[in-house]
């Protein structure tokens, strides 16, 4: 399957879910590109922004476990275009 780039917004309204985020985003950091996290203190919420570089299969899953996290919303925008091989897979 081709690798696609996509973005994870997530928002956590239950810090609790916070551990088990960040297993989930370890687990599958071959794929992350990058993040960004961002406490928004006054309304007692975070956000974090995921960018990856994998098929659409392992970027559904991630969204999937972390949307199932209590307090935790996913929302995932991927290319339309599948990317070339990275320089590495070449």
């Amino acid at each position: 399957m081709d690798n696609r780039l996509s973005v994870l917004s997530i928002i956590v309204e239950d810090r609790t879910s916070v551990a088990k985020i960040n297993d989930y985003l370890h687990e599958w950091g071959e794929y992350i590109v990058g993040r960004m996290g961002l406490p928004y203190r006054e309304r007692e919420l975070s956000v974090i922004c995921v960018v990856m570089d994998a098929p659409g299969d392992v970027t559904s899953a991630l969204s999937g476990k972390l949307g199932m996290l209590p307090g935790v919303q996913v929302k995932t925008v991927t290319s339309k275009a599948a990317l070339p091989p990275r320089k590495a897979e070449q």
